[in-house]
């Protein structure tokens, strides 16, 4: 699986990714890219209930591809149990303890 832009040198492109908790346990998410400058999320961590979903956009900022690296670019997915009793709002510490931190990388392609 991977996320495919087409270079745009007019202007910022928005495209739509959808996460789904598919478990039966309330998870909490978040989102990095490899390149800050150039891919936005929004929103970037939230908290899903079972068979809840979220919708985000991804931006994609115009860059020239004659001048920067486009090689290793991603946006990788970080979701983690949240514990027993937790309410339903995102806390960094979640993924710096002791559980299990799952992640999903999604490779960038360009279409220049």
């Amino acid at each position: 699986m991977f996320a495919v832009f087409s270079h745009s040198v007019l202007g910022s492109q928005n495209y739509r990714l959808q996460i789904q908790n598919a478990g039966g346990r309330r998870i909490g998410w978040a989102i990095k890219t490899t390149n800050m400058r150039r891919l936005g999320v929004d929103p970037p961590c939230g908290v899903l209930d079972p068979k809840e979903s979220v919708l985000m956009a991804v931006s994609c900022d115009t860059f020239n591809a004659a001048t920067e690296d486009l090689n290793n670019d991603r946006i990788t997915i970080e979701w983690t149990n949240t514990p027993d009793g937790a309410a339903k709002q995102f806390r960094r510490e979640w993924f710096q303890g002791d559980g299990m931190v799952r992640r999903k990388n999604l490779p960038i392609e360009y279409n220049l």
